[in-house]
């Protein structure tokens, strides 16, 4: 029988990390939610999502950045976000930082509702098994705090990691421990940060992989700059990247090709 319920319409945020640092994280997260039969757009007004304003105490700077999101998003079916601690900020944080707000309160219910990270979604709400990647090479997987505290993200990636033809998982000790960066927390604690991240660099070296995964970039930033540092040959990538088969571009913390993002 014919399926011939209308495509989900997806607005994708895609976080000021990824516009700025990582674009390909947004085209395979792009490409992951139209080979899974969703109709996706990306806002042109968005900007950032005020995570770093709320984690510093500046909630009058968040309550504006909520309501700019909140209207650039309003209208599609789903928001979905390649980022834990972003999709976090929206689901669970915007309906209190707009609860006294008549004009915006149910705005922000609304919007949390329909906002999902992106594997997640993909796993969870759209029934995703298998995205038809291949990677040859063996990977590893820190979950990042936002993700796996605020949303509950675990095994869905490491579910399609599974089904991805030549690649092996091998589990990170201490997968579940705070790589450091912690958005301000890394600026503000920057020798306590260091000693965390240098112990995470250790804990991956040892899974013997090749390659670091997360889903977040702010995680895979401040680790692939120490493991470049410590001048180790790890490669590190988004999830999403190697889940939508677009790792033809360098590693993060390596120089682009030809001018490419």
């Amino acid at each position: 029988m014919t399926d011939t319920r209308p495509a989900p319409r997806v607005g994708l945020f895609v976080t000021c990390l990824v516009d700025l640092y990582r674009p390909t994280v947004g085209f395979a997260a792009v490409k992951l939610l139209e080979d899974a039969g969703c109709t996706v757009e990306v806002p042109a007004s968005q900007t950032c999502c005020g995570q770093p304003a709320f984690n510093a105490g500046d909630r009058a700077t968040a309550r504006d950045l909520a309501r700019s999101t909140i209207a650039a998003f309003e209208g599609f079916d789903h928001v979905v976000v390649p980022s834990g601690s972003c999709a976090g900020q929206i689901r669970k944080h915007y309906p209190e930082l707009l609860a006294d707000d008549p004009a915006w309160a149910a705005r922000a219910r609304h919007l949390s509702a329909r906002t999902h990270e992106l594997v997640s979604f993909l796993t969870d709400v759209l029934g995703v098994t298998d995205t038809g990647a291949q990677y040859g090479g063996t990977v590893t997987y820190h979950d990042s705090c936002s993700g796996l505290r605020e949303l509950g993200v675990k095994e869905q990636p490491r579910r399609l990691l599974a089904k991805v033809e030549g690649l092996t998982l091998n589990e990170l000790p201490g997968a579940e421990v705070c790589c450091g960066f912690g958005g301000t927390f890394c600026v503000k604690y920057p020798d306590i940060s260091n000693r965390m991240v240098e112990a995470k660099t250790a804990d991956v070296k040892g899974t013997g992989a090749d390659t670091l995964l997360a889903g977040d970039m702010g995680c895979l930033l401040n680790m692939a700059g120490k493991l470049k540092r410590e001048g180790s040959a790890v490669r590190v990538r988004h999830v999403a990247e190697v889940l939508a088969g677009v790792t033809d571009t360098p590693p993060i913390g390596e120089p682009m090709k030809s001018g490419r993002a």
